[in-house]
């Protein structure tokens, strides 16, 4: 249970000569705060680091140092009464806990992860000109305070596509910048894409050299348009490894995403034997999906997995590997055209030697055996398989955790068959959903609508039978770039959705407000522009990348009162 107590005198309010403390509007909530009078100067303090810290626990306390240094434009010093970083080996790994008093704050963690997210609350306890990069005039005072925290899901992830719309590097670390000030700590990597395969694999350099890159993109919702404009990226594996890296260092694990057996025409295109048909095959240049897939009839596909997952293994340490698994036989693109499973004469050798009987579910036990041979192998090589919903069609093999996402019932059926699940559901969790009903000012997008109070509300263990709680690893969003083709707005789309997010992922339920994380937003807003990202105002009345006013001041009135959105 959650317990926020908060004590101002009205002397310390009265006094405007005093340094005063930035309003506690921590995002996500702590799980246990008391704040009293008193405030605590933290320019030029002391730090201290408890030598027993691990090298990569020392550098997040080092970041926090430079960023305070950098703001405040004083240097730290060391010494007693200052701020104290403490090992406790009693706390969980993403516990921990701080306590400021008159003599200096002492934060206490027994690893990287909480000791992470306690910089990250420090930080959001000052003035929001410490996520920037100069020097602020303000009051550089902590309150006294006494928080114990951690999350209520292991699981916090926040999904990235590079597949439709190319990210580099640096936009990438950006966005894990963001991620690490809320706390979240999974990053879904979609790295293979019917419209672009990203990453590099030596053994399949074509992958890259013709899988990376497509002959223009689709304008707008227009299928028999295109651009013209040659597309396209890939990331090394010094580069991928460079993203690992940065993220560990911020408590953040990459999972990487192949998207099997469908959405492959990119390797398609590049391997075209791979396929049912030998084609040829080009990287698709229009949005929806795809009909020809990895051929299942076809051993070399798995000669051709193995090879890919023996790199990838390489490259992200990862528990969890993402196998995709989603829409393999609903493609829009040719309605006429059957499914080439249904066709393929290899494939159906390979139903025949299997014993699969003929009939509209043969397709899925089809797709079990190719899940189950690569979930072997990647379980042989000490990895964890994770598949989108549609994995559960047909028969998985135990281990396998399903990712929920045409809304809850993936995960509430995966978690009564004793499988772990994470819930992503589009009506919740999809930020590539319009954010306002003002769609003539918002940036053209995919269509739906999930404004950020939806966001917030949402309950992941809604609709599960008692027991089957545990199964609940934890929640992500996602965000699908087939309309988001600049910085600018992918960032428009994330935030501040992603805060919402991050109070489902860690609050209890019954901790959760509305109007207090709302209230809470003015600081983040003000943090964002420190960091020099963008964001959505709609929460705000302005709609659109321009902030164009939704509605007049009379209408926003009732806008905001009104409790029936329409869902």
């Amino acid at each position: 249970m959650k317990k926020i107590t908060i004590f101002l005198s009205l002397a310390l309010l009265a006094a405007c000569a005093k340094p005063q403390p930035q309003a506690f509007q921590v995002i996500p909530m702590p799980a246990d705060v008391t704040v009293t009078d008193g405030a605590f100067c933290v320019k030029g303090v002391a730090v201290t680091v408890d030598p027993a810290l691990d090298e990569l626990s020392q550098k997040a306390v080092q970041r926090f140092v430079q960023a305070l240094e950098t703001a405040t434009g004083v240097k730290t010093k060391s010494g007693e009464g200052g701020i104290s970083f403490v090992l406790n080996a009693s706390l969980a790994p993403e516990q921990y806990t701080i306590n400021v008093k008159a003599d200096g704050a002492v934060v206490e963690a027994s690893a990287l992860n909480g000791f992470v997210y306690a910089c990250e609350t420090l930080k959001q306890m000052l003035p929001a000109a410490i996520y920037g990069s100069v020097k602020a005039k303000a009051d550089w005072v902590l309150p006294y305070c006494s928080i114990q925290d951690q999350p209520r899901f292991a699981y916090r992830g926040m999904h990235m596509d590079p597949c439709r719309h190319f990210w580099t590097i640096e936009e990438t670390k950006r966005y894990l910048d963001v991620m690490t000030a809320y706390k979240l700590n999974r990053f879904h990597w979609h790295l293979t894409e019917d419209q672009g395969w990203r990453m590099e694999i030596k053994a399949y350099p074509k992958l890259t050299e013709v899988g990376a890159w497509r002959n223009g993109t689709v304008i707008k919702k227009d299928w028999g348009s295109n651009d013209g404009i040659r597309y396209g990226g890939f990331y090394t594996q010094e580069e991928m490894k460079e993203i690992v890296a940065y993220a560990a260092e911020r408590g953040i694990t990459v999972i990487p995403e192949v998207d099997l057996p469908g959405h492959m025409v990119a390797a398609l295109a590049a391997y075209p034997q791979l396929g049912c048909t030998g084609g040829p095959y080009e990287v698709w240049t229009r949005w929806g999906v795809a009909k020809d897939i990895l051929c299942a009839g076809n051993d070399e596909i798995f000669t051709f997995l193995e090879k890919v997952f023996d790199e990838l293994m390489d490259i992200f340490p990862s528990e969890y590997i993402h196998i995709g698994g989603d829409e393999c036989f609903n493609g829009d693109a040719e309605p006429d055209r059957p499914d080439p499973w249904d066709v393929c004469p290899k494939c159906a050798a390979r139903m025949k030697a299997l014993g699969i009987k003929k009939g509209p579910q043969a397709k899925h036990y089809l797709q079990n055996y190719v899940t189950d041979r690569v979930q072997n192998y990647l379980n042989a090589h000490g990895r964890k398989i994770i598949g989108w919903d549609e994995v559960l069609e047909g028969n998985l093999s135990e281990g396998a955790t399903v990712m929920s996402w045409r809304g809850v019932e993936g995960g509430i059926k995966a978690a009564e068959k004793g499988f772990d699940a994470i819930m992503t559901p589009g009506g919740f969790c999809y930020f590539d959903y319009y954010q306002s009903q003002e769609r003539d000012k918002e940036p053209f997008g995919i269509g739906g609508h999930l404004p950020l109070e939806r966001v917030y509300n949402y309950e992941p263990f809604d609709g599960l039978k008692p027991g089957t709680e545990k199964h609940i690893l934890g929640v992500q969003a996602n965000l699908w770039t087939e309309y988001i083709a600049t910085p600018e707005h992918l960032e428009y789309m994330l935030l501040p959705r992603m805060c919402a997010l991050s109070e489902v992922q860690w609050c209890a339920a019954s901790a959760k407000d509305y109007e207090r994380f709302n209230a809470s937003l003015d600081h983040t807003f003000q943090m964002l522009d420190a960091m020099g990202v963008n964001y959505s105002l709609d929460c705000r009345g302005l709609v659109g990348l321009d902030r164009q006013p939704a509605r007049t001041p009379e209408e926003m009135e009732a806008y905001l009162a009104k409790k029936d959105w329409g869902w």
